[in-house]
């Protein structure tokens, strides 16, 4: 009797103890490639490790569009994860609603403020509070090209827009997509912010940071419009609205010679068995190489439930450890949040986007696309914008100009 009645309790005790641990963490985030499956699976495995299970919640859309409006519904019906995707300002608004957990405690039993390179604990900071766990940094500024078809036609990575020309020029006229493209908004507005860049570091600043309204009738607005269009061209025709890792395929496998994309491409290049060394090059879009366009993906953890915080904790703890940032970063294509990661486990365009990274704050210029340099509202109605002008060659440069202008001059600056 007394076998049994212990043998019941260690039932009981070890059902309660699986009921504890299937309740994990449920994860809200839009990383759905093949590379960005690899990435998640691994983090998902360590926490694993940790006796939590990252339940898993993708919202594959992109650039993250999707996956923010099922966060506000969620959020609206009381229904909200345990963790979200939340990148660049749109934390800090989370924050300041008072939805996210904060993760001092963890930070401070971490030393984060000795791990984390100073732009990244600034960007997960609000009031002296640490918001996020910052996962990597991206460079949104990289031109891949197919080594292989660059070789036979005896062409150069193109360090200015000439450059870029004649090599597109000369893929074209032997049959091969010069220019990997989607006309997907949000990609569409990604090379069109690197474009902008590469008319000068102050004035994509003015445009995009400081939202001055005099930038948006400065005559670099209108040659950067003037710049996309003209790109046009060099793309499928008519320009594809296809996902970003599909654009990647395309590059990969010789039908496109270059691609303008974050360097997240790269793991889904890698993870298709692809060599940077033999199979693809990395650069910078011209004219951008002294500078780094930046994305920083961070995971907050939601003020849900009380009972979940030791596992929010841990999660965050885990994304922290140099060993995960080191092992995460080589499978994404990003670069560690961390002041001294493991250089050995960076591949050479990795290692270029770190020394850059870290050379000068001067050179990290935040993403618009991104949500790095504005807030939501703006950066939507910028691509929607950038967007009509893109598709519709019967709008003008100077009408595209004056609804940005309006734009910035309907809201105020990023706070």
């Amino acid at each position: 009797m007394v076998h049994t009645l212990r043998s019941l309790l260690a039932l009981l005790c070890l059902a309660a103890s699986c009921a504890a641990q299937a309740q994990g963490l449920q994860v809200l985030h839009w990383w759905k490639s093949a590379s960005e499956r690899k990435a998640v699976d691994l983090i998902a495995a360590r926490l694993n490790d940790e006796n939590v299970i990252w339940h898993d919640g993708v919202i594959p859309s992109g650039s993250g569009v999707g996956a923010g409006i099922v966060l506000r519904s969620r959020m609206l019906a009381k229904d909200a994860p345990e963790v979200a995707q939340v990148n660049g300002v749109a934390l800090r608004d989370w924050a300041r609603l008072g939805l996210l957990l904060d993760l001092d405690a963890v930070a401070a039993a971490g030393k984060w403020d000795k791990l984390l390179l100073p732009a990244v604990a600034a960007a997960i900071e609000l009031d002296g509070h640490i918001y996020a766990a910052p996962v990597g940094i991206h460079r949104v500024n990289t031109l891949f090209y197919n080594r292989k078809l660059f070789a036979e036609h005896r062409l150069s990575p193109p360090l200015n827009w000439a450059e870029f020309e004649h090599a597109a020029s000369v893929l074209h006229k032997a049959g091969i997509v010069p220019l990997a493209q989607s006309s997907e908004p949000w990609q569409v507005t990604t090379l069109f912010e690197t474009i902008v860049l590469s008319e000068g570091v102050d004035f994509y600043r003015a445009l995009f940071q400081r939202r001055a309204a005099i930038a948006y009738a400065d005559p670099r607005l209108g040659a950067a419009l003037l710049r996309l269009r003209q790109m046009k061209k060099w793309m499928n025709q008519p320009v594809p609205e296809r996902t970003w890792d599909a654009t990647t395929r395309q590059l990969a496998d010789g039908e496109a010679g270059m691609m303008v994309m974050g360097d997240w491409a790269k793991g889904e290049l890698t993870v298709r068995g692809l060599s940077m060394d033999e199979a693809f090059g990395c650069a910078a879009v011209p004219g951008t190489a002294a500078y780094h366009l930046y994305n920083i993906d961070t995971l907050s953890m939601l003020a849900t439930r009380e009972s979940h915080r030791p596992e929010q904790e841990k999660l965050a703890a885990l994304i922290m450890s140099p060993s995960l940032q080191n092992d995460f970063s080589q499978v994404k294509g990003s670069i560690p949040v961390l002041r001294s990661p493991q250089l050995s486990k960076m591949d050479s365009c990795a290692r270029a986007s770190y020394k850059l990274f870290t050379s000068s704050p001067a050179v990290q210029v935040p993403s618009l696309v991104h949500r790095m340099a504005t807030d939501e509202i703006v950066r939507d109605a910028i691509v929607a914008e950038v967007h009509r002008f893109f598709l519709d060659d019967g709008i003008s440069v100077a009408d595209t100009q004056r609804r940005l202008g309006n734009i910035a001059r309907s809201f105020g600056k990023t706070k």
